[in-house]
Formats: C-alpha cells, sequence, structure tokens
C-alpha cells in the first residue's frame, strides 16, 4: 500500500482490511477487483486450549481434547499474529479490538512464518495465525500435525457483517484428507480477500491484461470458492477501475481472441474516434461531390464569361478583325484547360460555343 501511495509501485497485490476506507491517501488507486480468499488460520496447540477451555462433553464424536471457538479464549496465551509489515498484524489488531480484548491479555509477538512455525511445533507459542490461500506448504502441514487444531469461527458470519471485507468460509469436513478424515468437521473460518490494486494513472490498456490474467488465473474451482466465483466486484474497499469491471463482466474481447493484443486494443479504442470520424463524414459525403462538380466545371466555365463579351461587342464593331484575334487566344487557352475525363464534354461544348462565335463574325 505504502508503494502504492508512493508511485513507486503501479500494482500490488493487498489484503482486505490493509487500507483505511476514506483516507486521501487513497484518491489515487483503484481495484481490479478480488482475486481469491486468503482465510485466516488460526492453528493453536492441543495442550495450551485445555488451560483456557477444558474438554465440553457436547464435541463431535472423533475430536479429542478442548476446542476454542472464539477470539476471547486467547487470553493467557502465546500469539504470534503474522509478519511485520503485512496485513495479518492489522487484521488481528481489529479482530481483537471488535471482541474488547486487552492486548496485555495476550503474549503476542511478529516473528516471520517459518521461525513462528518452528517455535510454535517446538512449544515456544501456543498460537499461529497465517493468512494465505489453502495451497501454502505451512497450512497444509499443520492441518495435519498431531497435536495441532484449527480454531473454528463460530461468528463468522457476525465477523462478515460488521467487516466489509471479510467473508464467511467453510473448510468441510475431510477435504484436507479424506481417508484420514481431516478435518473431522466443518470448521467455519474468516477470510479477507486479496484484491489487486493499481494507480489510477496505470495505461489502461495493462490494466485490462492484469485483470484478463486474473479470470485466467483464479477463475477456476477451490477449497473456498466455485468455478468462475473469482475474480469479482465485490468485498472491494477501494473503487473498482472501468477496465477491470469490463473484464471481470465479458472475459476477454472478441477481437483479442482473434488478433494480437496490440492490435486488437488498438482496434477497440479506435471505434470512439471512427465514430466522430463516420459522424463529420456523413454530412461532408453530401456536401464535397457538389463542390468537387462545382470546382471542375468553373475551369471551363469561366471562359464563357469572355466569349459573350465577345459576341457583344460584334454586334456593333465595324471590324471584327481584333475580335477574331482575341477569339483565337480564347480558344488557345481553352485547349490547355486539363479536366477529368467525366467532364471533357464540357470543355467540348465550350470549344464548339468559340468556333459558333467565329463562324458569326467571319460572316460579318
Amino acid at each position: 500500500m505504502q508503494l502504492l501511495r508512493e508511485g513507486k509501485a503501479d500494482l500490488g497485490f493487498v489484503q482486505g482490511g490493509t487500507s483505511e476506507a476514506g483516507a486521501e491517501s487513497n484518491e489515487q488507486l483503484e481495484s481490479l477487483g478480488s482475486l481469491f480468499l486468503e482465510p485466516v488460520w488460526l492453528f493453536y496447540r492441543e495442550d495450551a486450549a485445555r488451560k483456557v477451555a477444558p474438554p465440553l462433553s457436547a464435541e463431535p464424536v472423533g475430536s479429542a481434547g478442548s476446542t476454542l471457538s472464539s477470539l476471547t479464549q486467547l487470553q493467557g496465551l502465546r500469539v504470534n499474529v503474522g509478519t511485520p509489515g503485512s496485513g495479518v498484524p492489522n487484521l488481528m489488531n481489529k479482530l481483537l479490538e471488535s471482541n474488547r480484548i486487552d492486548r496485555s491479555a495476550l503474549t503476542l509477538s511478529q516473528l516471520e512464518q517459518t521461525p513462528a512455525t518452528v517455535a510454535f511445533l517446538g512449544g515456544e507459542l501456543d498460537a499461529i495465525v497465517f493468512a494465505s490461500a489453502p495451497e501454502s506448504l505451512m497450512v497444509q502441514m499443520l492441518l495435519q500435525t498431531p497435536g495441532v487444531k484449527l480454531m473454528d469461527f463460530a461468528q463468522s458470519e457476525a465477523y462478515s457483517r460488521r467487516f466489509a471485507f471479510l467473508s464467511p468460509a467453510v473448510l468441510p469436513r475431510g477435504v484436507v484428507d479424506l481417508a484420514a478424515d481431516i478435518p473431522p468437521q466443518d470448521v467455519r473460518l474468516v477470510a479477507p480477500t486479496t484484491t489487486l490494486l493499481t494507480r489510477a494513472s496505470t495505461h489502461p490498456a495493462l490494466l485490462q491484461l492484469f485483470a484478463l490474467a486474473g479470470n485466467e488465473i483464479h477463475g477456476s474451482a477451490g477449497w473456498f470458492k466455485h468455478a468462475r466465483e473469482y475474480p469479482n466486484m465485490a468485498n472491494n474497499e477501494l473503487p473498482i477501475s472501468a477496465e477491470a469491471a469490463r473484464s471481470i463482466k465479458n472475459d476477454k474481447p472478441f477481437l483479442q481472441r482473434y488478433l494480437n493484443f496490440w492490435v486488437a486494443n488498438l482496434v477497440e479504442r479506435m471505434w470512439l474516434v471512427m465514430g466522430i470520424i463516420i459522424a463529420v463524414l456523413l454530412p461532408l459525403s453530401r456536401i464535397v461531390p457538389p463542390l468537387y462538380e462545382f470546382r471542375v466545371r468553373s475551369r471551363i466555365f469561366r471562359w464563357y464569361g469572355q466569349l459573350r463579351n465577345i459576341e457583344n461587342r460584334a454586334e456593333e464593331a465595324q471590324d471584327t478583325a481584333p475580335l477574331l484575334d482575341e477569339l483565337k487566344q480564347l480558344e488557345s487557352r481553352a485547349e490547355k484547360i486539363s479536366v477529368p475525363l467525366s467532364y471533357t464534354d464540357e470543355l467540348y461544348a465550350l470549344r464548339n460555343n468559340i468556333q459558333l462565335v467565329r463562324q458569326k463574325l467571319q460572316w460579318r
């Protein structure tokens, strides 16, 4: 988020809940849509849970030890709340505050993921929090580690109503390992969405490419989504880019299925310009031909004025020799007139009329 705000990055994957809604620094940022869910994986040691949540007789058959289902049960435990600079510490702060939990009631740490996992498995931590896709190797390993359990967010629906960037998610029974029945029951989770953010100044063609790549990469089915459910325009804290909205709704444009991207993009962006050009040319198509015809015929017709003047003076002239010389010069100029073939009949008509006036003068 900081790199995007400072203009040091053009695009970035950002976890839901990271940006503050309405912040002035977000005015130059846009979203290319929600790409996928990153559930909050809160793993805890079973032996540590017994200290704060004794076993319940109502627990499902096959479950062992105590089960945590509320963040309030974490008080008194050693909890790693994510890597510094990532979205997890900020997210956990919001969740703890919403449960009115005093941070001093927990022993909080912010170790990197691998050292935190080593410390967790070594008994130095009681609980560890991730926010990542289920394909994460660390998540896969902890889901199948004996003595480690995944917290069931019993109030997942309530969290999603309180925080717009959170969605309720369910880890189905047996989805991790059908043969071993892991997990032994459905586990309710809360999941922020990861969105692709960009600066409003980024070129629209690039935004379209990234949005289309999101459709291709994140459009398949998964543990927490159906096919074509993501990317989508839900759970976004920032305005959706117009390019992303078109790409998410309509998939790849028709021309890009058959042409190179640069060609198809150029044609698509020329539609508006072409529409304006056509709107201008249509009226011109009715005006230009008459103007062209007038322009060509004027080369010929302007000599008729001189020819008529010679004919009018012939009525009163005593000596026609000067008029014949003037007529000869006129004919000489007419022979040099250049017009398109379709207008040569006009040119020959002029020369015929010159000959008629000459005959008239000669008879006098």
